[in-house]
């Protein structure tokens, strides 16, 4: 996720179950993420073990789809309230009440709001940003086909930039924000039967769910596979007095390099680009005039601020949830006083617009292509075109290296942290010193089927649902208490002597006792 870390330290397959701190150590922010991911892990693992890949509650199982076929307006579906979780994940689809303001003196007195829909619907869910306006957006016509609905989930990171209110104001606008917050994104989106490879017009709900299943697999596994080494670059002996001689990163700070990929595909069609922050320097926006963009900062020092020649990315809340790569643009003027920035283009107009998404500038550190024989490559839509099978150089003797034959998709990244101590990046490597090929380090994608929708009024639920796990204790069934009684019985016939009526064990006592006499 974009924040501002150190380097990220989880791995699943270590098998450690805590972060244990040492008295008088420095405390480190990979240290404390690392113990939340542990704990996250063991949830979600748990859960799903217990659950399955998904479901909900039976009494409370969430997503339930209704289509409804827009007559004048357009097609939509309902999304109903309740839980469901999708490999472990929580998904929450209840839709918050309205919260009731003051009443406005001046206002009528019967002038009442009118009351929100309890439920969620297709075009306002709140993370999927759907358009009515973009035909790719609309719902496919279930009198031409059925169509899947289906359940998308992942995380996002989330900064003050966005949420305003993760800000502590109370420190000032001159420093920066504290911590950032994971957030759970769910999208319903609609699937054909033609991308599920199901070629019945009216299939089973085995078949589909089976057919999904599949899907869902191909989609999650990531086919993109990257490296990165540091390597000590031509030009080293020309600062000779800024780092080691001899180190292979020349940088002079340590950095958390990300490299992301931004228009995906295969490797002729795919882009990415790269920071040495993480992607985590943004910068909200006031407002737009054409190419002109109006900041709340132009930063907090001469390393998280703009200069001319920086490539950004004009985005917001909306298409950072949509997961959709949008040309990024050149800083190409700079107004300090009125803390404004001239772009090399004016934003898509579908961006930026409306003040509620936040939308913010989030800085690339990339300028141009990989240099071969004596020239730059060209940047496609700002970013750098993927290069398969051949070391790409990122800056400071930084490389990367990227697997033939990967498929690529918009969002998905590495990280790689690079330090002034070893020289070096912190990257696995085999006992040959070869550097090793990572899957992304994210964006992890979780898929579950919610409705097959044949026409209004007609969706097959395709959710799965438990009960609950506790229930009464059990009384003992009834020939259990029949042999109990029958024993307790004959216990007390054998204890008692009818002759005068005293137990039979204290009777036997004194006779005893008379006899040692």
């Amino acid at each position: 996720m974009h924040a501002d870390l150190s380097r990220s330290t989880f791995r699943p397959e270590r098998h450690y179950s805590a972060v244990v701190a040492q008295q008088g150590r420095v405390q480190l922010d990979a240290d404390l993420n690392e113990q939340t991911a542990i704990e996250l892990h063991r949830a979600r693992t748990l859960t799903a073990d217990l659950i399955g890949r998904h479901g909900g509650r039976r009494d409370a199982t969430g997503f339930h789809i209704e289509y409804v076929g827009g007559k004048h307006d357009i097609d939509t579906l309902y999304i109903h309230g309740g839980r469901y979780y999708v490999d472990g994940i929580l998904c929450d689809a209840d839709r918050p009440a309205p919260e009731e303001p003051v009443p406005d003196e001046d206002a009528a007195a019967d002038q009442q709001a009118a009351p929100a829909q309890p439920y969620w619907d297709y075009w306002n869910q709140p993370d999927g940003f759907r358009d009515p306006e973009r035909p790719g957006d609309r719902l496919p016509s279930p009198g031409q086909s059925p169509f899947v609905v289906y359940l998308q989930v992942w995380e996002r990171a989330v900064c003050a930039a966005e949420d305003p209110a993760l800000r502590e104001v109370a420190l000032g606008a001159a420093l920066p924000d504290t911590a950032v917050r994971a957030k759970v994104v769910w999208q319903v989106l609609p699937l054909s039967l033609t991308e599920l490879q199901i070629e019945d017009a009216d299939p089973s709900r085995e078949d589909v769910r089976d057919a999904f299943e599949r899907w869902a697999q191909r989609q999650a596994s990531p086919a993109a596979r990257l490296a990165a080494r540091a390597e000590r670059p031509e030009h080293a002996d020309e600062d000779p007095c800024l780092v080691r001689p001899g180190a292979r990163y020349r940088g002079q700070e340590n950095q958390l390099y990300r490299v992301e990929v931004h228009a995906g595909g295969t490797a002729k069609d795919a882009t990415f680009k790269w920071s040495r922050e993480n992607g985590s320097v943004v910068f909200p926006v006031d407002g737009l005039d054409g190419t002109w963009v109006r900041l709340a900062s132009l930063g907090f020092d001469d390393k998280l601020d703009l200069d001319v020649g920086d490539l950004v990315e004009f985005t917001d809340t909306a298409y950072a949830s949509r997961l959709e790569a949008l040309p990024l643009l050149r800083v190409e003027e700079l107004d300090l006083p009125g803390r404004r920035v001239r772009l090399s283009a004016e934003p898509d107009p579908h961006v930026g617009r409306l003040p509620h998404l936040h939308p913010f500038l989030r800085r690339w550190d990339h300028h141009e292509g990989p240099r071969r024989k004596g020239r730059n490559a060209a940047l496609e839509g700002g970013a750098i075109p993927v290069t398969e099978g051949e070391w790409l150089p990122l800056e400071d003797g930084v490389e990367v290296y990227f697997a033939a034959d990967g498929t690529y998709r918009t969002g998905d990244h590495w990280l790689i942290p690079a330090r002034t101590a070893t020289g070096g990046v912190d990257w696995p490597v085999d006992p040959a010193r070869r550097p090793l090929l990572r899957t992304p380090a994210g964006i992890d994608r979780h898929f579950a089927p919610l409705a097959l929708v044949k026409g209004e009024e007609s969706a097959v639920d395709l959710r799965l649902a438990f009960g609950p796990l506790a229930g009464s204790i059990p009384a003992a069934d009834e020939a259990t208490l029949a042999a109990e009684a029958s024993a307790a019985q004959e216990e007390q016939a054998a204890e008692a002597d009818p002759s005068d009526g005293r137990p039979q064990t204290t009777a036997a006592a004194e006779e005893a006792a008379e006899g040692d006499e």
